[in-house]
């Protein structure tokens, strides 16, 4: 499987029991008004009159379509009776709780202000944030804007990456103190990470931090940078450092300090971006940093010198756990490469760490040192490596949930490996600056995911919950002692938190990567979620795609005790795309493999081998557009569909366009051979 990353590289580049730990609340009962929930990043909520008991009277209260909208990853946020959310391209909505109905919307038309960004990345915005009056949020291009959250008029925005660069930008921002912090994307295409915190009221930056060093006249007087310094080696800075912080970021109010989860570090060779070794901070790692001046506190790396792209980004939770007999502030965190790690977050120590996924890198995290003890032959230096888990991560940026009574964790936990070589790319792999990969499915009959119910104290499973689909929604947690979750295959679930028995479900019509929220207005507990299929989905339709076709409706669906609304049908799962074809049409062998390696630009948005899965855009063999050489030329060359999302490709020859349409016209009558 090309994994998202690697396209865009490839493009660009051509206890015993349950544990019942005594934690402070972790999630508002009424509101829900930031991404996670807020400080401690839970994804919890005490809300409780949504219970095992009731839960089957829970239904549709509304829905509401979004025409226009592809991938949908946002995690909304609520307050004040209004849901605030973000659809592909980064458009702030707003609706009303009861009603459905929508209020404003506020669109950044990246298409317009900045259109070469559109190519950066798959359509992915994953929510706002809100804090007095004001929601927060972020355009692909990188600006970051504040808008009144009842008239949805735009109050300030600042341009917090360079236009003219390959950073983008598809995370939430976190408020804390009245300030608002953004990161950014890019660790994979020769960018140098870091984040910057704004004031709430008028836009002005108060700090920035980097997360990896840069020329030594730029690191020069700065301790947390001459330190990190002296873990890279070579003209380092030239090729960028990676450790982007492009998705989680956590506010510890009690300590007053913003908590960073790193990005790997960038070009995925270490033998290329640091020749001689070192750790390479502050990339895949975690880093502590003081609230109000954004000074260098204390780091953890998770990975070093990381050589498999295991982002360090995902979601980072806060909780008071007893631990050996003694209570720790603890932050939890289940990253990409396979371990789920609990740290003492006044300190940065780490207090264990245990496997929720195959993982053949490293066989253990040794507790006394803090680093992982790698396997022999994982740096794929000699020959041919099996690496689990894959890029795409055990876990990746869908939120898991934590719940202080049950003290579990609630993990949306994938299972696929890969195979890295240095030497020549196999049938199904893609080659990246020398490093041939390729996905590794688990074996026959094995889940393709789990919803894995996980003990911190103990490091161990409490149940699991298998799923045949692998790219499924994050997690919610209520005070009901229930957990919700969304799934590529179109159902919206509630379990038991305790058992893990499935308990209520409802059909979407939709396949669903993002993660519910809970919260009550009037009395009423809501439970609403996106339901959009797409992002990473799209650029594999073995491993990813699950049925669904880009005509599947998009919607926020918003769910409560006796809701008795009625979902609008939408196209059949599994339906087969209406491939289209011209029988007089002569195919040059030559230009369809010429156009073969020049789709590889199209794959992240349209599908690996041009086969759609569902999102964010068409399957080009089943388009009109597609069809016709001359409107093509069109969309690609002069940008006709821009407004849409379509990138336009201006440098692309008449003669390159034809390759790709006489691959794209090779690959829709190859379908329509099949029986």
């Amino acid at each position: 499987m090309l994994k998202p990353h690697h396209l865009m590289l490839a493009y660009l580049l051509a206890g015993a029991a349950l544990a019942r730990p005594a934690a402070a609340q972790n999630g508002p009962a009424q509101d829900w008004p930031g991404h996670n929930a807020g400080p401690g990043a839970a994804n919890y909520t005490a809300a409780a009159q949504i219970t095992p008991a009731t839960v089957n009277r829970l239904g549709l209260a509304w829905s509401l379509g979004l025409p226009g909208e592809a991938s949908l990853e946002a995690t909304p946020v609520e307050a004040g009776g209004i849901i605030y959310f973000t659809g592909s391209y980064g458009a702030v909505y707003a609706v009303d709780v009861r009603s459905g109905k929508e209020l404003w919307k506020y669109d950044p038309q990246t298409w317009k202000y900045a259109p070469a960004k559109l190519r950066l990345n798959f359509a992915a915005n994953r929510g706002p944030a809100y804090a007095h009056g004001r929601i927060f949020s972020a355009a692909l291009d990188g600006r970051l804007f504040a808008l009144d959250a009842l008239t949805g008029r735009l109050l300030w925005r600042v341009q917090t990456v360079p236009l003219a660069s390959r950073y983008f930008i598809t995370g939430a921002p976190v408020t804390f103190r009245g300030k608002v912090i953004i990161g950014s994307g890019g660790a994979d295409l020769d960018t140098r990470g870091y984040v910057t915190a704004y004031d709430q009221a008028t836009g002005r930056q108060v700090w920035r931090f980097y997360t990896v060093p840069g020329s030594p006249a730029q690191n020069a007087g700065d301790p947390a940078m001459e330190r990190a310094a002296a873990t890279w080696h070579g003209p380092f800075w030239k090729l960028g450092g990676g450790g982007g912080v492009w998705d989680s970021m956590t506010f510890d109010p009690g300590l007053n300090r913003i908590y960073l989860g790193t990005a790997n570090a960038g070009p995925q060779d270490s033998t290329v971006r640091s020749p001689g070794g070192g750790d390479n901070l502050y990339t895949a790692s975690i880093v502590a940093l003081d609230a109000d001046t954004g000074k260098y506190i204390w780091h953890y790396q998770l990975v070093p010198d990381d050589a498999w792209d295991y982002d360090c980004t995902q979601q980072m939770t806060l909780a008071d756990l007893r631990i050996g007999g003694k209570m720790h502030k603890v932050l939890m965190q289940a990253p990409k490469d396979g371990f789920f790690y609990v740290i003492d977050r006044e300190t940065g120590h780490l207090l264990s760490a245990g496997k929720i996924a195959k993982v053949s890198w490293a066989s253990h995290i040794d507790l006394a040192t803090g680093r992982p003890v790698e396997l022999p032959g994982q740096r794929y230096a000699t020959g041919p490596t099996t690496l689990w888990p894959s890029a795409s991560g055990a876990h990746s940026w869908q939120a898991m949930s934590f719940n202080p009574a049950t003290g579990l964790v609630y993990i949306p936990t994938m299972h696929e490996g890969e195979e890295l070589t240095r030497g020549p790319a196999g049938p199904g792999m893609v080659t990246i600056s020398g490093i041939s990969i390729g996905t590794i499915p688990p074996p026959s009959g094995a889940p393709r995911a789990t919803l894995l119910a996980w003990n911190p104290v103990t490091q161990s499973a409490a149940w699991a919950h298998d799923q045949a689909t692998m790219w499924n929604g994050g997690t919610l947690a209520t005070g009901g002692n229930l957990v919700f979750q969304g799934t590529a295959d179109g159902y919206v679930s509630a379990y038991d938190a305790t058992s893990g028995q499935r308990l209520w479900h409802f059909y979407a019509g939709e396949g669903i990567i993002a993660a519910p929220i809970s919260y009550t207005v009037g009395g009423r507990q809501y439970v609403s979620v996106l339901a959009g299929y797409g992002g990473a989905a799209a650029i594999d339709s073995n491993d990813m795609a699950a049925g669904w076709s880009f005509a599947a409706p998009r919607r926020l669906l918003t769910f409560t005790l006796d809701g008795k609304a009625v979902l609008p049908p939408g196209p059949a799962r599994f339906a087969s795309p209406a491939l289209l074809d011209n029988p007089t049409l002569k195919l040059d062998p030559a230009r369809v493999a010429a156009g073969h390696a020049l789709f590889l630009a199209c794959a992240l948005c349209h599908g690996k081998n041009a086969i759609g899965a569902g999102g964010p855009a068409p399957d080009l063999r089943a388009s009109a557009i597609a069809l016709h050489p001359d409107s093509l030329w069109t969309v690609l060359h002069t940008g006709a569909l821009l407004p849409q999302g379509m990138p336009e490709f201006a440098e692309l020859t008449h003669d390159q366009v034809m390759d790709i349409y006489a691959y794209i016209r090779a690959q829709a009558r190859r379908g329509l051979a099949k029986p």
